[in-house]
């Protein structure tokens, strides 16, 4: 719920859990805000001071165990700490590339004998911490003159430019550019979905256009994107005629993967802002007729306009593209939508044109199933009056599926839509296409009614299984503002995630469908 929050709102979300197995319970949720660089602030709790270290009832080494996947962790060693110690903890959460941080608090600081003033400071007094504030102008002024200079240029745009808030300078940036704009998975949204600029999502699962825009390009623009293993492919054989312009909060992940030609550390909000006025300042235009050329080229790669196009059958089945299509145009694109992972998690990413950021809560790093359900109460809370989706997969629902009696309990009246083909739908493709298709432990076969189940929780419950009753069934859904309701639409199994990169190839080799390939 607190990730959640914090991805919606931008805002550092607050979790608050006991000692022991509590503690332990979060490591999940503390590494996929981690590897989302999401704000966190997470207060464990502990055993007393004096029992530290004896293996006492319940006692768990917090900061030991999360060292690895925090920004920084506190341990409370004096009741008069805690308020200096949290005024620095949602510092560090919310500044420079943003991430969870630990206080582990022992029992007794929390009702010490004595009792102290408890002063939160104005300013957090940390040394040796000191993430920037702006980028550097010279390598600012390198960068827009390359792009103006380039013939096929595009703009990667990734997670940090939501969380970062530079949705607005990037969209403004582009346009003087008139460059086409791909996101990451993390990224959708921080550039409008709909607009003729955006090629799509880029990476294993993106879109045909936008993965052959990025191999032919001349210049990269990255922006609070990290080039991870999901995006590039074959490193050796990414983009091979690009210039990198990488602009990120953090300078670790500027040439980690692929060296950048020109390194910017900085807010993207600032840089890309900078960006905008140094272009108007050189005065200069892109050349209209490589812009022009480059143009033709990405069109003739969309033909059709349709950036995922797919089989969409006889109407004898659902197909999952059609359920994720049929959400976007009930909500008119205005949704909050949460996934878990796995295909119904691509099928969000591809049908559902995100025209805001902070709009798609997904976890893409570490890839947690069971994330979308607590994710959407915690935007659910945040936005009360907006629509909030949970689009999931029946395996993914079952990890968190008792948090049905928190959402009654508080009156969070999310949607679910549940992806339903009887499979563990990600893994049953990666069995057909790598490993001769021997199903092992992809099938599930004892799957509980989940309609009778959603009723026993005091909810709304509906199952579509004709094609015909798919948005009458979701409009209805929608219509009760005030009541939770979980839609379980039976889908195709046979349907898969297309395009798919072509492990270790370049960005171009793609699987379009079970038998055609780039």
């Amino acid at each position: 719920m607190a990730d959640g929050y914090a991805r919606a709102t931008g805002k550092a979300g607050v979790v608050l859990v006991t000692s022991g197995p509590g503690a332990t319970n979060a490591i999940t949720g503390i590494a996929t805000a981690y590897m989302d660089s999401i704000p966190m602030v997470v207060l464990s709790g502990q055993v007393a001071s004096t029992l530290v270290g004896t293996d006492a009832f319940q006692e768990t080494d917090m900061i030991g165990i999360s060292r690895p996947i925090v920004k920084h962790s506190f341990m409370i060693k004096h009741p008069s700490e805690i308020p200096e110690v949290l005024k620095k903890a949602f510092y560090l959460a919310q500044s420079g590339r943003p991430g969870p941080v630990v206080v582990d608090i022992p029992k007794d600081m929390t009702n010490p004998a004595e009792k102290y003033e408890y002063v939160f400071p104005k300013k957090a007094k940390l040394r040796s911490y000191s993430p920037a504030v702006r980028g550097h102008s010279g390598q600012i002024r390198k960068a827009v003159e390359m792009l103006l200079a380039a013939k096929r240029p595009i703009i990667y745009a990734g997670g940090g430019v939501v969380m970062g808030n530079g949705s607005e300078p990037l969209t403004e940036l582009a346009k003087q550019l008139n460059a086409p704009v791909t996101n990451t998975l993390m990224g959708l949204g921080c550039y409008p979905g709909t607009d003729r600029q955006f090629v799509g999502m880029l990476g294993m699962h993106g879109s045909y256009t936008a993965n052959l825009a990025m191999h032919h390009t001349d210049v990269i623009l990255a922006v609070g994107a990290r080039f991870d293993d999901r995006v590039i492919n074959g490193a050796s054989k990414f983009s091979p005629n690009a210039k990198i312009i990488h602009i990120d909060i953090d300078p670790a992940s500027i040439s980690k993967t692929i060296k950048a030609d020109v390194p910017i550390v900085g807010p993207v909000e600032s840089v890309l802002t900078e960006m905008v006025a140094t272009l108007k300042d050189i005065g200069e235009t892109p050349n209209k007729e490589s812009v022009a050329a480059w143009w033709k080229q990405i069109d003739e790669w969309r033909a059709g306009g349709d950036l995922f196009p797919y089989n969409r059958g006889d109407g004898s089945v659902i197909k999952p593209q059609t359920v994720i299509e049929t959400l976007c145009e009930v909500t008119k694109g205005e949704a909050y939508v949460s996934s878990d992972v796995g295909q119904h998690q691509m099928f969000a990413a591809q049908y559902y044109r995100f025209n805001k950021p902070n709009r798609w809560i997904n976890s893409g790093g570490l890839g947690t199933m069971g994330f979308g359900f607590p994710a959407a109460m915690g935007v659910k809370m945040s936005f009360p009056d907006a629509d909030v989706a949970c689009v999931t997969g029946e395996g993914s629902i079952q990890m968190n599926i008792q948090e049905l009696s928190t959402c009654l309990q508080y009156g969070l009246p999310v949607k679910i839509i549940l992806l339903n083909n009887g499979v563990l739908g990600m893994v049953r493709q990666w069995q057909d296409m790598s490993y001769g298709a021997r199903h092992s432990h992809s099938y599930m076969e004892s799957l509980p009614d989940f309609v009778k189940l959603v009723e026993a929780y005091g909810h709304v419950g509906i199952r579509v299984t004709d094609l015909k009753d798919l948005k009458p069934k979701m409009e209805e859904a929608f219509a009760m503002k005030d009541r939770l309701v979980f839609i379980d639409i039976q889908v195709d199994v046979t349907e898969h995630v297309y395009p798919m990169q072509i492990k270790d190839g370049s960005m171009r080799d793609m699987w379009l469908s079970k038998t055609e390939r780039t």
